[in-house]
């Protein structure tokens, strides 16, 4: 219960923007008319859903409502509810960490991977996991000594080069020491220089071929950050990422921060990747996993 709450909390902002968006939608109506999902799929737009998502959803709605016989423009709020709970829980399956187990955290600068590495640390760390971190992010200044001051926080070795250094070689000595070690999880940072888009991804195939050549046990999860606050952008940030690597995984950040946390549902929808974990609140237990129906729940509910 505690931990729903701490969720229902961070989402307060989005829960205001996408509700107060609908209720305004509705307001006035006291029939339901093509006016009104007109009226709806702009609210939804509005809220960061996106208009390829919200189309879809008011589609959706306008045919629930035509086999419920609704009449009431209060029901099509509670039916909305039901129709974007479902499309979150639609495939969604328990995240399975594996044993041992590679995560490589991979999004542009400034979404908070070395936060969110941290915490993940930390997360895995209190479930008694024997944690190492890659320090990966060789190129942004202070990244590496910010990573090795998370990785002490949460209890986790960090294996880091000098600055600039090669990452690849960062990662091939990491994936020596996890086995080396025993470490059920090895946490993988990376730059994140989308401006230099070409460069970036094929370090990134790079990586993933040292750990695929070398840690052929381990069970690999391509983890895409992402900040909740930019909206839109996350979602075409994530398009990008996602025709480069093989992402099986999305993180949303500061979610508590932004009334923009609508875009889980256009992410979910468009790009048919799970969201495993969202960060709530800048504390170092603030990421939790995602489980659609309390996010539903959190915020139509």
């Amino acid at each position: 219960m505690a931990i729903f709450s701490k969720i229902l909390s961070g989402l307060a902002k989005t829960r205001e923007n996408v509700i107060s968006g609908v209720e305004n939608a509705l307001r006035g109506f006291v029939t339901i008319d093509e006016e009104l999902f007109e009226q709806l799929e702009e609210a939804l737009i509005m809220s960061d859903v996106g208009v390829e998502t919200s189309m879809f959803i008011t589609e959706r709605l306008r045919e629930r409502v035509k086999a419920e016989r609704a009449t009431a423009p209060e029901r099509v709020k509670e039916l909305l509810a039901v129709e974007i709970a479902e499309l979150l829980c639609e495939g969604e399956s328990e995240f399975e960490l594996g044993r041992p187990a590679v995560i490589l955290v991979v999004g542009v600068n400034g979404v908070g991977k070395t936060t969110t590495i941290g915490k993940l640390a930390h997360n895995f760390g209190s479930q008694g996991l024997k944690v190492l971190i890659a320090a990966g992010d060789t190129f942004r200044a202070a990244a590496i000594d910010q990573l090795q001051v998370w990785g002490e926080r949460a209890g986790a070795d960090v294996i880091r080069h000098q600055e600039n250094s090669d990452p690849a070689a960062v990662i091939f000595d990491a994936v020596q020491a996890a086995k080396s070690r025993s470490s059920d999880v090895l946490i993988c940072d990376t730059a994140g220089r989308l401006h230099n888009k070409k460069n970036l991804m094929e370090e990134l195939k790079k990586i993933l071929r040292i750990i695929n050549q070398n840690y052929p046990e381990a069970r690999l999860h391509v983890f895409l950050a992402l900040d909740a606050t930019t909206g839109q952008n996350a979602l075409q940030q994530a398009k990008v990422f996602k025709e480069a690597v093989d992402i099986n995984g999305l993180i949303l950040t500061k979610l508590d921060g932004t009334a923009k946390g609508g875009i889980i549902i256009a992410i979910k929808h468009e790009l048919k990747v799970p969201v495993h974990f969202i960060g709530v609140g800048e504390g170092i237990d603030d990421l939790q996993d995602f489980v659609a129906s309390d996010f539903a729940k959190a915020v139509f509910d």
